[in-house]
C-alpha cells in the first residue's frame, strides 16, 4: 500500500513530469504537422498510425527515463551536453518548419505505396517529429533526478515515470487521431497558421533547452574554479 506522503509525491512527480514533457512535445500543435505529412492516408489508416505513434512514444520515453542516464554515462556524455545538442536539434527542426513553403496536398497512394505506412510510424513520425532530441533529453533528465533515494521513493518515482510516459502517449494518440477533423474545421489557412505557430514555439523551446544546458555547464565550471 502507498501511504499519504508517497501518494502525494507520486501525484507531484507525475504532474511535474507530465507538464514538462507535454510542453516540450506539444502533441496538440505537432498534430497539424502530422496531418500535413499524412494527407494521402484514409481516416482509418491515419487513426491506426496515430495509435502506433502513441505506443512508440510511450516506449521511447520509458527507455529514455530508465536507461538514458546509463547510456550517457557509458559514452561519457553529460546532461549539459545532451541539453545543448538536443536543444540545437529542436531549434533547427523548428527553423526548417518555420521557413518551409506550404506543401501541396499529396495524391492518394496506390496499392504499391501502402507498405511504407507502418515503417514511417517510428521514423520520422515518432522520432524525431514527436519524441525528438529535446523530449528525450528532458526524459533522461527526469530519470536521472531519482538519484540514491529510499526504496519506497524509488518505487514511486518509477511508477510516476510510467504514468508520465503513458499519459503523454495517450495525448499523442488522441491529438494525432483527431488532427484531420480539427484541420478541416479551421480550414487550410488556419492549419497553416497553427503549423507556423507550432514551428515558432518549437524554435523557442529548442533555444530554451540550449540556454538551460549552457547555464548548467557554466555553473559547473564556475563551481570547479571556486
Amino acid at each position: 500500500m502507498i501511504d499519504g506522503f508517497l501518494f502525494a509525491k507520486l501525484i507531484s512527480l507525475w504532474l511535474f513530469g507530465f507538464s514538462t514533457m507535454l510542453s516540450i512535445i506539444n502533441p496538440f500543435g505537432i498534430a497539424f504537422v502530422f496531418h500535413d505529412m499524412t494527407r494521402w492516408l484514409t481516416p482509418r489508416e491515419r487513426s491506426r498510425l496515430a495509435r502506433q505513434i502513441g505506443v512508440n512514444s510511450f516506449i521511447v520515453l520509458v527507455v529514455a527515463m530508465f536507461l538514458g542516464s546509463r547510456v550517457l554515462s557509458f559514452f561519457g556524455i553529460s546532461l549539459e551536453a545532451l541539453r545543448i545538442g538536443g536543444g540545437l536539434a529542436v531549434a533547427a527542426s523548428g527553423w526548417v518548419m518555420l521557413r518551409a513553403e506550404p506543401a501541396e496536398p499529396k495524391s492518394a497512394p496506390t496499392a504499391m505505396d501502402t507498405a511504407p505506412i507502418e515503417r514511417m510510424a517510428f521514423f520520422p513520425l515518432t522520432l524525431p517529429l514527436t519524441t525528438g532530441p529535446g523530449s528525450i533529453a528532458a526524459a533522461i533528465a527526469l530519470g536521472a533526478e531519482r538519484g540514491n533515494s529510499s526504496q519506497d521513493v524509488l518505487l514511486v518515482s518509477a511508477l510516476s515515470a510510467l504514468m508520465v510516459a503513458a499519459s503523454v502517449g495517450a495525448c499523442v494518440w488522441i491529438s494525432y487521431a483527431y488532427a484531420e477533423p480539427i484541420a478541416r474545421r479551421i480550414g487550410p489557412q488556419g492549419t497553416l497558421i497553427a503549423t507556423k505557430l507550432t514551428a515558432f514555439l518549437l524554435l523557442c523551446i529548442g533555444v530554451q533547452i540550449m540556454l538551460t544546458g549552457v547555464s548548467d555547464a557554466l555553473r559547473v565550471l564556475l563551481a570547479a574554479r571556486s
